[in-house]
């Protein structure tokens, strides 16, 4: 996503609506001077630039003046912005520069950059000019950023949209897409893979629905590729292809994302019967470690499920809502430390943490269930295979006495 500081987004504003009309530019050329393009750039490096980017390109014919409007503009100076982030009520704004200072950071970033040039009528044209240009006004320019449903790419696709007269909705919303929220996060964070599985294991059920097409191309890169396919109008009675032509401005020279979301069941599955098992024989043959290991887990297992409550009840990171992995991690971990701790002694655990203990083992097999549920449920089985080992050795470790 790009980074530009709110003082270029006045600057832009003003540059765009106080030229003179004598002279031609994209704030007053007619409409069929205009030439829309989308530009798509690659996934950079950091973890906020791995969802790539993109911008839509107005470029006036008859001077050759060409700006990009995109909408990823963020601060992190601003006023709790951290804590905004931590809540989901992340600040976006609109902003718009010439396009070729905005990609040639990209070109000297090394992430790709490509210009799909689109079919639109004059009319078209200067609507979604006058659109880009309302929407550009410093009252008109923030929005609510959401990953998923209302990003820099959203709306860059509602735009030309909009523009279009639904077109893109009404073809790509008939389409299947071709992965779910999660398996598209888990692809592209898969280069930072401890952020990836972080990520992952807050997502809850909305993240595994189907999606469509329209919904699939929040992602810059789906967009693009979306609307090779697309075909509109005419004039004549007949159809034609949304693009006038593709090219290559500059090419990828980063590290690609992987074509397909890893599968984290095996890595995952066999982290949990490890651990389970060290568990296990920790407790016969070296019961310190059996103490520090279980404390491991179960201190690790609290604080995940007081993060995934409290994602779920106090933030609007809706897609973290529901999360079935608060029934294999969650703050019931905590009440099981002391008797982890009295085992070193030999002694069991009491009847009231048995209950507890019956209770997690109870709640696992309800997160088992739901899985097999039919319908779309969450994808969680990475967690159930990584988890429920761990429950049983540390259940068989703390009740084995009684």
């Amino acid at each position: 996503m790009n980074l530009i500081s709110r003082n270029l987004l006045l600057l832009a504003l003003l540059m765009l609506t106080t030229l003179s009309p004598a002279h031609a530019s994209v704030a007053n050329a007619p409409g069929a001077n205009l030439e829309v393009s989308l530009i798509t750039y690659g996934p950079g490096e950091t973890y906020w630039e791995r969802f790539g980017h993109d911008a839509i390109e107005l470029r006036d014919s008859a001077s050759g003046e060409a700006i990009n409007f995109n909408y990823g503009v963020f601060d992190f100076n601003e006023a709790n912005f951290f804590l905004n982030f931590a809540r989901g009520r992340m600040h976006y704004l609109m902003d718009a520069g010439p396009s070729d200072l905005d990609q040639s950071y990209y070109v000297e970033a090394g992430r790709s950059v490509t210009r799909q040039r689109l079919a639109m009528t004059a009319e078209q044209a200067g609507a979604l000019r006058d659109f880009l240009l309302w929407n550009l006004r410093p009252e008109n320019a923030g929005y609510n950023y959401d990953y998923y449903v209302d990003n820099c790419t959203t709306r860059v696709r509602d735009a030309l949209d909009k523009a279009l007269g639904g077109v893109l909705k009404t073809q790509l919303g008939a389409r299947a897409g071709g992965m779910t929220f999660r398996q598209q996060t888990d692809r592209l964070m898969s280069a930072q893979p401890w952020l990836m599985l972080v990520l992952d294991l807050g997502l809850g059920p909305y993240a595994d629905q189907p999606l469509n097409a329209w919904q699939e191309s929040f992602l810059p890169e789906v967009l693009q590729m979306q609307l090779r396919e697309v075909r509109i109008d005419d004039g004549h009675g007949g159809l034609q292809p949304l693009l006038r032509s593709e090219q290559l401005v500059s090419p990828n020279r980063l590290d690609v994302p992987p074509a397909a979301a890893p599968d984290l069941r095996l890595p995952l599955g066999l982290a949990g019967l490890s651990l389970g098992a060290l568990i296990v024989l920790a407790r016969r043959w070296w019961p310190i470690g059996h103490v520090l290991l279980g404390t491991l887990y179960l201190l690790s297992a609290g604080i995940v499920g007081l993060i995934l409550l409290t994602l779920w009840t106090l933030t609007t990171h809706h897609s973290a809502w529901s999360n079935a992995n608060l029934l294999l991690f969650n703050p019931l971990a905590f009440l099981l430390l002391p008797t982890l701790w009295r085992s070193r002694r030999g002694l069991a655990a009491s009847r009231f943490m048995d209950g507890v203990i019956a209770l997690q083992l109870l709640a696992g097999m309800i997160a088992v269930l739901l899985h097999l549920l039919p319908g779309t449920v969450q994808q969680n089985q990475p967690w159930l295979l990584f988890a429920l080992p761990c429950w049983l050795a540390l259940a068989w470790s703390l009740r084995r006495h009684r």
